[in-house]
């Protein structure tokens, strides 16, 4: 709608005014009492007292909920890996049969089997394959999609890919950010090794997606059969001189990734299920977003991102779903949210905040993830009377309306 006022909500959270690092307690909540919101051109131009508001405005400019509904902010995944080709199901029963990830990936599978499978796709198919899983992502809450390239590896290929998510996000509601990860493993028919193959990305691609305006993010995967750390800091050093914001593949079996992740100062270091205590006292003391990623842990069988931890150390952390086909092809975010947060005994607050507001923040963006003035008007009504029921019934009630930029989409 470009303007009007929807409500009443029976409860309202605006996650407002919270802090952006360390812990949160479910207190600090303002829970505001048959709320509605008032928006304007796609942005939030007012929130109070329904009843009070209504008057305002003419019967035809109200949405009246007549049921009972706890409106929230809409939900920020921060990282996926949604453009892809094909399946890794047979990954999946060697790996549930006792191998481990970095053994399947010796023996073909694992990220080059996604290689292989999405070159031989078509700009068309990558589109279709995108436009429904990010259509599934709204209908269960998610209103802004990072997704990332790095199963194509050649230059050809990681273009393709992201010109399909270019496309994609002006072709549907959500936003989508795209990020760069060809740097994702060496490929295995590069001629050369993995530092140059790193110094042909940036020869070779990384001018052309400035010119195609394809994306401003470049991560980069460190990690035992990926790239070491001195390699992965000078190419990321490289596209931060050429302009680009940093993300990192941290810490996922072996620690190292997020000291380069700070060193080089980069915006987050994702996945931190091997961090250690040195690192994260690293994290907590430096402006930078840890983001835990439930989904990898679950598919693998590997423990969660110590996130506890570094919440009381002082960090800033989110959760995203690595929505990917090898590691974790669930992608239900609020699922695993509410999965992390038991295992970790966060309070309600910390999980909001992270899949909200402190997840935009790894995308850099200010005007999402809190309900209040001047922000989009990115909402979701739950059908349920008690905030709390969201996370209690551990992801499986998914929001029954979805409004992106103030207009109903889900």
């Amino acid at each position: 709608m470009k303007e009007g006022l929807i409500g009443p909500f029976r409860q309202l959270l605006p996650l407002a005014d919270l802090p952006l690092n360390g812990p949160i307690r479910d207190d600090e909540l303002d829970i505001l009492s048959e709320a509605g919101m008032w928006i304007q051109d796609g942005h939030i131009k007012k929130i109070g007292v329904f009843d009070r508001m209504r008057t305002q405005l003419p019967e035809d400019k109200i949405l009246l909920l007549e049921e009972d509904y706890v409106g929230v902010p809409g939900l920020v995944d921060a990282h996926t890996h949604i453009c892809y080709a094909g399946s890794r199901a047979k990954d999946y029963a060697m790996r549930v049969g006792g191998k481990t990830y970095l053994e399947i990936a010796r023996e073909g599978g694992g990220i080059w089997s996604s290689v292989q499978q999405t070159r031989a796709a078509s700009l068309e198919a990558l589109k279709v394959g995108i436009g429904g899983r990010l259509h599934r992502h709204a209908s269960e809450g998610v209103t802004t999609c990072e997704i990332k390239s790095g199963y194509g590896l050649t230059v050809a290929s990681e273009l393709n890919m992201l010109r399909a998510i270019q496309q994609v996000d002006a072709e549907q509601p959500i936003d989508v950010i795209s990020t760069c990860l060809a740097a994702h493993i060496p490929p295995k028919d590069f001629d050369g090794d993995g530092g140059a193959y790193l110094d042909h990305l940036l020869a070779e691609l990384l001018p052309v997606i400035q010119q195609e305006q394809l994306s401003r993010r470049i991560d980069i995967f460190i990690e035992e059969g990926a790239f070491n750390e001195e390699e992965s800091s000078s190419y990321l050093l490289a596209a931060k001189q050429m302009g680009f914001s940093l993300t990192v593949h941290a810490d996922q079996f072996h620690p190292g990734g997020s000291e380069v992740a700070v060193k080089v100062g980069a915006v987050s270091a994702d996945h931190l299920e091997a961090v250690e205590e040195e690192e994260i006292k690293l994290l907590s003391r430096h402006p930078i977003v840890s983001v835990a990623l439930p989904g990898a842990s679950l598919g693998l069988g590997e423990p969660y991102a110590p996130v506890r931890r570094l919440l009381d150390a002082g960090a800033c952390v989110a959760i995203a779903s690595d929505w990917n086909p090898g590691s974790a092809p669930m992608g239900d975010l609020l699922l695993q949210a509410a999965v992390l947060g038991a295992a970790e005994h966060l309070s309600l607050a910390e999980t909001f905040a992270a899949i909200t507001y402190r997840a935009a923040a790894a995308l850099e963006l200010q005007d999402r993830g809190q309900l209040k003035e001047g922000m989009l008007a990115d909402l979701l009504a739950f059908p349920c009377s008690d905030y709390r029921d969201i996370f209690y019934y551990q992801g499986k009630l998914k929001p029954a309306k979805v409004w992106k930029k103030g207009v109903l989409v889900s």
